[in-house]
C-alpha cells in the first residue's frame, strides 16, 4: 500500500474525514490524526468490514513546547471538545511536547522529551501503528516512516523504541480479538 492508498482507505471513514476537516481549524502546530482510528480504518477496510468498528478513539497529536504547562494543553483540549462536540466519536487531543512530564507514572519506564509529533508518532509500540494523517485543505499528508505494507498486511510488528513489552501485548491481545485475521510478531528479546 502506498500514500494514495492509504487516503484512499481512509476517505471511506466518513468521521475520520470529519475529524481531519475540522482539526484544521484549531491551527495546532505539526498536528497529525494517528493511532488507532487511522490504522484500524484500514483493517476495516482489508477484512470487508464498516471503516468505523472497533475504533475507541480518534488521537489528534500536536506539538507545542512553547508552553509545557497544562492549563495550556487544557485549553486546546477544550476548543477542540468545542470543535468535536457533535460528532459520535471520541477526540483526544494531546500534546506531544509535554508526554515526557507524564509518561513513566503512567507506563513505568521513563520517556525523554519528544522533538516533534513525528519523533512521538516514532514511538508507538508497533510499527504498524507509527502512521500519522493530516489535511491541509484537500491535501493529505501523511508520515509512516516504517511504510504501509504491514498495516495493508494486517502484520502487527513490535517497536521496542519506548513502550514496554507489556503495552505492546496488552494493545495486540485487545486488536486480536477484533481483527482475527491479525498477524501479531512476538516482542523481541
Amino acid at each position: 500500500m502506498d500514500a494514495d492508498g492509504l487516503c484512499e482507505a481512509l476517505r471511506r471513514n466518513e468521521v475520520l474525514v470529519e475529524v481531519l476537516r475540522r482539526a484544521e481549524v484549531l491551527g495546532l502546530p505539526d498536528w497529525y490524526l494517528t493511532a488507532g482510528c487511522v490504522f484500524q480504518t484500514v483493517w476495516n477496510v482489508v477484512t470487508g468490514r464498516p471503516p468505523t468498528e472497533g475504533i475507541r478513539d480518534y488521537d489528534l497529536f500536536y506539538f507545542d513546547a512553547a508552553d509545557l504547562g497544562w492549563d495550556a494543553e487544557d485549553e486546546v483540549i477544550r476548543a477542540g471538545a468545542r470543535v468535536f462536540a457533535d460528532l459520535p466519536v471520541v477526540v483526544e487531543i494531546r500534546n506531544e511536547a509535554r508526554v515526557h512530564l507524564w509518561y513513566e507514572d503512567r507506563f513505568g519506564v521513563p520517556c525523554p522529551p519528544h522533538t516533534s509529533t513525528e519523533a512521538a508518532i516514532d514511538s508507538f509500540a508497533s510499527t504498524t501503528c507509527c502512521v500519522g494523517v493530516r489535511l491541509d485543505g484537500d491535501r493529505w499528508h501523511v508520515y509512516a516512516p516504517h511504510g504501509l505494507d504491514d498495516v495493508a498486511g494486517l502484520v502487527v510488528r513490535p517497536n521496542p523504541v519506548l513502550a514496554p513489552r507489556a503495552v505492546y501485548e496488552t494493545k495486540t491481545r485487545r486488536w486480536q480479538e477484533q481483527w482475527p485475521a491479525l498477524t501479531v510478531l512476538p516482542w523481541s528479546t
